[in-house]
């Protein structure tokens, strides 16, 4: 109990708020594991020996970024040790999972590491708090982790706000996205419809309506405002918005028609506007010619 007691000291006051009210910052975590550490006790670990946090989110990692930190690893080193626990076969990686593989693409055989006691929950929740703090999550990405931070850490949305500097509302409004059927989750992924747009849509309960209106913002390219009144009014009780169509003057209809046997393509006479398309700048030279208009280009 004692020497349970010690490890946890040795954790520093970074793992008594992962698991409290308080904000949780990663880099600090780490920070204060590594000052808190001798160097006689960072070892260097085969990288072949190491295997990605089980509980890691995140498969993919921002090839931009990676490539970055991979010249950096080939010039300087891995500067920073990352942090692991024992398991039955080699190491898991707590936190330091793009460090491990630039090392990797970098060519090295080791990496320096600090070994820590982790349970489960604190693996998943630090894994979950490095995605948040440190990648670009997709909204999709950031809706799960939020709401995989609230069942292991059993917070509220008030808590897990505070612990990841957010707002209350956001929060709401993340975690509202993940009740959209998936075929809209993967619009709003695509961004063919914006957050203003799945936030309005989040608020419906019947998935066929969310499909609907999914539809309708899409073919009507209609604004967030637009589809909040839709939703307000009722749903398809929506109006629907006809152009009358232009009547056309008789006189222009034949001047129209006598231009199209004279310069032989499909010019337009509407809305006291000419049109008269052209296929290439040969095609232009001759309609000039037959409208008698002398254009020096020299």
């Amino acid at each position: 109990m004692k020497e349970m007691e010690q490890k946890r000291k040795a954790l520093g006051k970074g793992l008594e708020q992962l698991f409290s009210n308080e904000a949780f910052n990663i880099d600090e975590f780490e920070k204060s594991i590594v000052e808190t550490t001798s160097k006689e006790d960072v070892l260097q670990i085969n990288l072949n020996e190491l295997r990605s946090n089980p509980y890691q989110p995140r498969k993919v990692f921002d090839a931009e970024k990676l490539e970055e930190l991979t010249a950096s690893v080939k010039e300087y080193g891995v500067i920073e040790p990352i942090i692991v626990k024992r398991s039955i076969k080699g190491y898991e990686i707590v936190a330091g999972e793009r460090r491990s593989l630039a090392a990797r693409k970098a060519g090295l055989e080791t990496i320096p590491a600090i070994v820590r006691e982790f349970s489960d929950d604190e693996m998943m929740s630090i894994a979950l708090l490095e995605n948040i703090q440190r990648e670009d999550l997709n909204i999709i990405e950031e809706a799960l982790a939020y709401k995989n931070m609230i069942e292991t850490m059993h917070l509220t949305q008030e808590e897990l706000a505070k612990k990841v500097g957010k707002s209350r509302s956001h929060i709401t409004n993340i975690l509202g996205i993940l009740k959209l059927p998936k075929i809209v989750q993967d619009k709003v992924l695509a961004n063919e419809i914006s957050m203003g747009h799945a936030r309005a849509l989040s608020k419906l309960e019947d998935d066929n309506e969310i499909l609907n209106m999914t539809d309708a913002v899409l073919k009507n390219n209609m604004s967030v405002r637009d589809l909040e009144d839709m939703i307000s009014t009722g749903g398809f009780a929506k109006k629907v918005t006809i152009k009358k169509k232009e009547e056309k003057n008789p006189r222009h209809n034949m001047i129209q028609s006598v231009m199209r046997e004279k310069i032989g393509t499909l010019v337009k006479v509407n809305n006291r506007n000419i049109v008269i398309p052209f296929d290439s700048d040969k095609d232009l030279e001759r309609i000039l010619e037959i409208l008698n208009i002398d254009v020096n280009l020299d």
